[in-house]
């Protein structure tokens, strides 16, 4: 039975942060792109003044959608959220300077919740303090529900499945490189990063948390494979030279969450890693080179403090990022390559019309919250913390093809070395 909205709540799902820079583009997404039949939301943010702008800015079909007014700081204001949907959805962030008290109400509460965080050590964090009450109370907790991480965790999921279908067994090794994409940063992302960098600068127990690539996976897990992180390297498997990818950081988590999660694992020595394809031949290498010397360097600035400080002066602020033609005229290709511990092969590709990080992330975190809402069953998926591919399933898929302009195809198979 579908996971309809409890009778005495007033609507389906609060989006919270809507006045945030992501927030605006999915509301204008609810309200002019993707109509979703009976479903019953509502706008919130603490700001009165701006929720009324944002309402009046998206026209003549938002003037039914309710507005609540809540700040992330009251324990209040978040449980009233949750007295007033049955899922909400954060754009709120840094989520480790923002998040907590929502989480904390949903967990209590029973009320399911999908964000869009990037923050790893902030969803350990929440799972240490609260994973015990949402199993207790049967709220679904899921993270990571934007670019980051639904195209590598459902990609990876995508690919092990085929290989299950094809080859009857999961593949051992899979890696995810990013062939192409196009598209910009916002303040908040930034800003989140820069607050992952200062807590790391003063906590020596977090900088080993951030090097453990299981992090996120349940304690117990028993997990030991090394998994590998992309510097400069030339892949064999993608006839390319790589570089490292910035998102790596906890799209690698959530993928090692996902295995230790889904029953059975795909593999008990599972390996995943990412990174950027840069071309072949010695352009290519040398473009690998600079990726990974500027990545270097914006680590660099973003953990020292004085650093810090004068770079932020010269990037977004919150509430800023790409245009709406940016977003618009942005993409993504990623292309994920798996092999079995019997030789097998398997390469897929997941690919997205907008923009990463905004136009596709809004319309990918959208249509998460509505399936888990409307599709996902209490039976089928207990309380707790899940990610994207334990979660969610075929459903999901379908309304992201139909819906959020991904494309998920099986490119080319081989069969035993």
């Amino acid at each position: 039975m579908p996971a309809r909205p409890s009778p005495d709540k007033p609507v389906d799902i609060i989006l919270f942060g809507a006045t945030s820079f992501v927030g605006r583009i999915l509301c204008n997404y609810l309200v002019n792109e993707h109509s979703e039949p009976g479903l019953t939301w509502a706008m919130a943010a603490r700001s009165e003044s701006r929720l009324a702008e944002l309402k009046a800015s998206l026209g003549d079909a938002a003037r039914s959608i309710p507005t609540l007014v809540a700040d992330a700081s009251s324990e209040t204001d978040m449980r009233r959220l949750c007295d007033h949907a049955s899922l909400i959805i954060s754009t709120v962030g840094p989520y480790a300077l923002y998040g907590e008290l929502l989480v904390k109400a949903c967990a209590e509460s029973g009320t399911d919740y999908c964000d869009l965080t990037g923050e790893p050590h902030w969803i350990r964090r929440m799972l240490t303090k609260y994973e015990s009450a949402a199993r207790a109370s049967g709220a679904r907790i899921v993270n990571c529900c934007g670019f980051d991480s639904i195209p590598s965790d459902l990609g990876v999921k995508f690919l092990q499945d085929q290989a299950m279908a094809r080859f009857g067994q999961y593949c051992r090794r899979v890696k995810m490189r990013v062939k192409a994409s196009k598209g910009g940063a916002s303040g908040g992302t930034i800003a989140s990063g820069a607050n992952l960098y200062k807590e790391a600068a003063q906590n020596a127990e977090l900088r080993r948390e951030l090097r453990d690539p299981y992090s996120l996976c349940p304690e117990g897990h028993g997990f030991k494979a090394r998994q590998h992180s992309v510097t400069v390297e030339y892949d064999e498997d993608f006839q390319a030279w790589a570089g490292p990818f910035i998102m790596a950081a906890i799209n690698t988590r959530v993928v090692m969450r996902s295995n230790a999660l889904h029953e059975p694992p795909y593999h008990p020595d599972f390996l995943y890693d990412e990174g950027m394809l840069t071309g072949d031949g010695h352009q290519g290498k040398q473009r690998a080179r600079i990726l990974a010397l500027g990545t270097t360097l914006g680590t660099v600035m973003l953990a020292v403090a004085p650093l810090r400080w004068a770079t932020m002066k010269f990037l977004p602020s919150p509430g800023e990022g790409p245009s709406p033609r940016q977003q618009q005229e942005g993409f993504y290709d990623l292309r994920f390559y798996g092999e079995t511990e019997s030789g097998e092969s398997l390469t897929v590709k997941v690919s997205g019309d907008r923009d990463p990080g905004y136009g596709s992330t809004s319309r990918m975190l959208a249509q998460a919250g509505l399936s888990l809402c409307k599709e996902v069953s209490r039976e089928q998926r207990g309380g707790g913390f899940w990610t994207p591919a334990t979660v969610f399933d075929e459903r999901l898929f379908r309304r992201l093809e139909s819906y959020a302009g991904l494309r998920f195809e099986v490119l080319e198979q081989s069969s035993r070395a």
